[in-house]
């Protein structure tokens, strides 16, 4: 990964220059020198990042201590066609950007490093021409890049994955083997439904039946084996506070927002938070071209130095894994972590992964840590989101630890080997939930996800069609998931081996089967409670209707005591008892469910936007401890 800034070199004299231009004094000096002692980072880096020096000051002294013109980026003239004949991922990553050729033969190249003999040769070299330099910063070379080569950075991040690898792009909904199968199977069923309608219900309904316990029943015994073995990274404060500054890698925030106005000001105070070095720490908040007022209420908000604006280029899908994507080309930490505009992790989360990466060795690609909301108590709906996140992380994720399964990774507080992220090719931008996609990716590749006893406080969803929006896209996702990985599934096997495989179908498969389950078994159930037997064995078998009550009974009993366990890690006992409305909880998930069976078809890459900050509680309030805090 390419540093930021300057290198060391003639570093003395650089300081020099930044004192006797008044830009600085004494003490900030000191100051940036004791941090440079401490952490090991480039004077530059520090007093940027720190606020004592801004860019355009620092390239200025960095002209005058090399004896180069300085050059703005946003107004000099360039032409991009001689640039595109060189990669601008080379340009960001080596600090460098061939503007021009001159009249004479030479190439005006802006640069953010010394253009000592060494990177003068190898500049010119790439070019095949002589070289006159200029100076600018990272970011100045960063952002004329993205408007450069704004047009084939938007094509890799949406299209890259799938020129590498169609079979595991969701931008194919259904492959033409799917296709022949589905419209096959409802040919078939209409036509038995004609002639043999009776023995077509009982046979749907007995499937329906059989999936739907299959697929709780299985979440019930991943979970108590979660409980059983608690196998959450155990990263405890005197670890945290044993780490020193300067043995610490750089880190990349990714943040991709989207129409989030009303609350980038919260986003810049939380993630201001966060304990790690500035200078070593990069905030890339990802907005979309159009978004002008997100960008302006950010630019508003006065972010911290570190903190770098991404505008993600016009295209399709508008989804955020294309956005991430970008963001991933530009980024220069060795480690990464998504974050939503919402979200207040625990400021020490970061080190915590940290910990957890080098204790899981290079094996493990992803640290996950467990979220939950400072809105819990607000109303029915958040109490019951929080119940199904409490039970979800402290349980779900540490058995499918325990059982070395594979792990759906979370939409957010997912903190990434970057070389590894890069060598999975990045995020599906067509896949809804990229997330849970890029975990059975990464299984596949025989990577392994982690879980950190950390918490990132998010804000659970306040309303009914929020919620139905949200998670109708979640569902839509696990369903394009399902169908990726279908088209291939003796590779899968091969890959990951048959009791891996059978979990991926069972929880990425089963979850969205389970759900589409749900107000058929409850009609059917209710007809079997309401309406006398003699008049429903008419119709159907007596056996039948057993299996349907029994699979209620037991399927959202099994649920409700899941529900009920989250509390019990997190110290919530209020939360407990609300846990019996799990059922009426279920019908909206049912509710999303076909919503988003239908979305498959119909528009199968629209991104479904949930609304933030609607909640009436604020994330001020102290984080949840979560599991072993």
């Amino acid at each position: 990964m390419a540093q930021v800034g300057v290198p060391s070199v003639q570093s003395t004299q650089f300081a020099e220059l930044l004192l006797h231009s008044g830009l600085i004094s004494q003490q900030d000096l000191d100051l940036a020198r004791s941090a440079k002692a401490r952490t090991g980072s480039h004077i530059d880096e520090i007093l940027v990042s720190q606020g004592m020096v801004s860019s355009e000051a620092l390239r200025a002294v960095m002209a005058s201590a090399w004896g180069l013109p300085v050059l703005d980026l946003k107004s000099i003239t360039h032409d991009e066609t001689f640039m595109h004949r060189w990669s601008g991922q080379m340009m960001v990553a080596e600090n460098w950007m061939p503007l021009r050729r001159e009249p004479d033969g030479t190439v005006l190249v802006a640069t953010a490093r010394v253009p000592d003999a060494e990177r003068r040769e190898h500049i010119e070299r790439a070019l095949g021409a002589p070289a006159r330099f200029g100076v600018a910063t990272s970011w100045d070379i960063r952002n004329l890049s993205l408007h450069v080569f704004r047009a084939a950075i938007a094509d890799e991040a949406a299209n890259e994955l799938f020129r590498q690898n169609p079979e595991l792009s969701a931008r194919i909904v259904f492959s033409r083997g799917q296709k022949i199968g589905l419209i096959s199977l409802v040919v078939v069923g209409l036509i038995g439904l004609v002639i043999w309608p009776a023995a077509v219900v009982i046979t749907a309904i007995t499937i329906i039946s059989v999936v739907f316990l299959a697929g709780t029943l299985f979440k019930f015994l991943v979970a108590m084996r979660g409980a059983k073995f608690d196998v959450v990274e155990r990263i405890t404060t005197a670890q945290v506070e044993a780490l020193h500054d300067s043995e610490l890698p750089r880190y990349t925030v990714l943040v991709p927002v989207f129409r989030e106005a009303n609350i980038v000001g919260q986003l810049v105070g939380n993630l201001g938070k966060i304990d790690w070095p500035a200078e070593k720490l990069e905030v890339l908040i990802l907005i979309e071209e159009e978004d002008t007022l997100t960008r302006d209420a950010l630019a508003q908000a006065s972010p911290p130095p570190n903190f770098h604006v991404v505008t993600i280029p016009k295209g399709a899908p508008q989804t955020k894994p294309r956005a991430c994507n970008v963001g991933l080309f530009f980024a220069t930490g060795d480690f990464l972590v998504i974050y939503d505009a919402e979200d207040t992790p625990d400021p020490d989360q970061l080190k915590k992964a940290y910990l957890a990466f080098l204790r899981g060795g290079d094996s493990t690609v992803c640290i996950q840590a467990s979220l939950n909301y400072f809105n819990a108590a607000e109303n029915v709906l958040t109490r019951m989101f929080t119940l199904e996140y409490s039970y979800w992380f402290d349980y779900m994720l540490a058995g499918l630890d325990a059982a070395d399964l594979p792990i759906p990774l979370g939409g957010t507080s997912n903190h990434f080997r970057t070389s590894a992220l890069d060598e999975l090719g990045g995020w599906d931008p067509y896949n809804v939930t990229e997330d849970a996609d890029l975990g059975i990716r990464a299984s596949a590749l025989g990577y392994r996800v982690g879980v950190v006893n950390s918490t990132t406080m998010e804000e659970a969803n306040t309303s009914v069609p929020n919620f139905i929006r949200q998670r109708s896209r979640w569902i839509k996702g696990y369903m394009q998931t399902s169908l990726v990985h279908a088209r291939r599934p003796r590779q899968l096997i091969h890959q990951i081996g048959l009791r891996r495989f059978f979990s991926f179908a069972l929880l990425i498969g089963g979850t969205p089967a389970t759900f589409l389950g749900v107000l058929p078994l409850y009609v059917v159930t209710l007809f079997t409670v309401f309406i006398p037997a003699q008049v429903l064995s008419q119709f159907f078998p007596v056996w039948l209707l057993w299996i349907c009550l029994i699979n209620f009974v037991i399927g959202n009993s099994v649920m409700v005591y899941l529900s009920m366990m989250g509390p019990f890690k997190r110290g919530t006992f209020e939360l407990i008892l609300w846990a019996v409305l799990n059922p009426v909880y279920w019908i909206l998930h049912s509710i999303a469910a076909y919503k988003g069976l239908w979305q498959l078809i119909t528009k199968p890459h629209y991104w479904e936007k949930t609304e933030h900050g609607l909640t009436a509680h604020t994330s001020d309030q102290p984080s949840d401890p979560g599991p072993g805090r």
